[in-house]
């Protein structure tokens, strides 16, 4: 009798760590871009992901999916989220050709956002075009995700919205030569050398951002992501777009999913009191 409840405990525990590390394995987005893309008429884009493969299936039924249209009559006014607290540092960094879009990795795990008490580490930079997320249903031109992760599977996203206009972004402008070079084939990577995410300049104690509880825009879809959307919009000149676009070899002219319903989701706007 003590031998077969030892072996139901080791069953039970097997089987607890089998649910607990499946978040953690399907969180992640999907790096190979021959699996999906952004084709609205493609048996494999953004209206057939979620029947794919079933560990996809959010992508399809889920109720917390982003991208939203960040409809300002929508969102509720508050001023209790407090500042951004981002402790960034330089790192090593790789720039890789995904397919679908360019991803820049942090290396060192050294920079991280906190959000509640819960601290999420930097883990990569990727960019969309055009943007994903809309306000009042305008699409910009870029948008830029800023990935972070706990050790345990939660996800945050920064996401910043740019306009093209005559002033490049003066990140990527640290990115031109490497991403020229990556531009020949999907899964090129290049080693970046040591790069500042600070240069990214989010802001100060009075930026205005959006949070809201969404998915990851890519397969798998993975919901409860925290996601922080800043209120500013950047520039970024129409050249570094089309290097962006041109590096990404999927025979489509975005890589941006479409808009999905916001399902009484509650859409905060902070807004510090000392903000004019």
């Amino acid at each position: 009798m003590e031998k077969l409840a030892k072996q139901v405990l080791i069953c039970s525990l097997l089987t607890a760590l089998v649910f607990l590390s499946c978040p953690l394995i399907m969180s992640h987005e999907v790096e190979d871009e021959s699996e999906f893309n952004y084709d609205v008429k493609s048996e494999i884009g953004p209206f057939n992901w979620g029947h794919i493969k079933p560990e996809w299936s959010l992508c399809k039924i889920g109720s917390m999916q982003s991208p939203i249209d960040l409809l300002n009559e929508r969102v509720q006014i508050v001023s209790h989220l407090g500042t951004l607290q981002m402790n960034y540092q330089p790192s090593n960094a790789t720039l890789k050709n995904r397919g679908h879009d360019i991803k820049l990795g942090w290396l060192a795990g050294t920079s991280f956002l906190q959000i509640n008490g819960t601290e999420y580490v930097l883990k990569q930079f990727h960019w969309h075009s055009p943007s994903e997320h809309t306000i009042d249903g305008r699409r910009l031109d870029l948008e830029l995700h800023m990935v972070h992760e706990t050790p345990s599977g939660q996800t945050a996203v920064i996401g910043i919205l740019y306009k093209a206009g005559r002033r490049p972004d003066p990140f990527l402008s640290l990115l031109t030569n490497h991403l020229k070079a990556i531009s020949n084939s999907t899964g090129a990577e290049r080693e970046v050398g040591v790069m500042d995410p600070r240069l990214v300049k989010i802001g100060t104690s009075t930026t205005l951002y959006y949070r809201y509880i969404g998915s990851l825009t890519t397969p798998p879809c993975t919901e409860n992501i925290a996601w922080t959307m800043l209120k500013k919009v950047k520039s970024v000149s129409k050249e570094q777009i089309r290097l962006l676009r041109d590096a990404v070899h999927d025979d489509f002219d975005a890589n941006a999913r479409p808009l999905q319903p916001i399902n009484n989701r509650l859409v905060q706007l902070n807004k510090p009191k000392d903000h004019r």
